[in-house]
């Protein structure tokens, strides 16, 4: 009469790709993360954190570990290495300790960062960023040159 549907059926009919994931405010965690789909951390997180979509730490969140995800949007603290493809966003709220690699870098100006920051380029085909060497040396010969 019914078509019913195992519960083990059901759990693949669901696309991994759109589901999010929250740690709410008021939850601490241990332990490292991994996650196909967007993650949202508003408690505390001891742990590292590894996401091929967008990973969001909210204005009560805490993150002691690394973060690696496709984007990023950080408005709490975080301690430890933060690595994303795309866009990383420290919004005015943010204090991060650690260093930064990115793609794209967008930091709003009351935010509190201390580290290094790295930009990154994807290279196409391949899964590892290539780092963007800074040539200052190139620069000042190319003033000495000019002048």
């Amino acid at each position: 009469m019914f078509n019913a549907k195992s519960k083990s059926d059901m759990l693949g009919d669901t696309p991994a790709s759109t589901s999010a994931s929250l740690i709410g405010a008021g939850t601490s965690m241990k332990g490292d993360i991994s996650s196909n789909g967007d993650l949202r951390i508003d408690g505390t997180l001891v742990g590292n954190i590894n996401c091929t979509a967008k990973v969001v730490i909210g204005a009560n969140g805490v993150v002691e570990g690394d973060i690696s995800g496709q984007q990023a949007d950080i408005m709490g603290k975080v301690t430890g290495t933060i690595k994303v493809k795309d866009l990383l966003q420290l919004k005015s709220s943010c204090v991060v300790s650690g260093n930064l690699h990115a793609a794209k870098l967008q930091i709003e100006p009351a935010a509190s960062f201390n580290g290094q920051c790295h930009m990154v380029q994807e290279i196409k085909g391949n899964s590892s960023p290539k780092v963007i060497p800074e040539s200052r040396n190139e620069l000042s010969r190319a003033t000495i040159a000019v002048s």
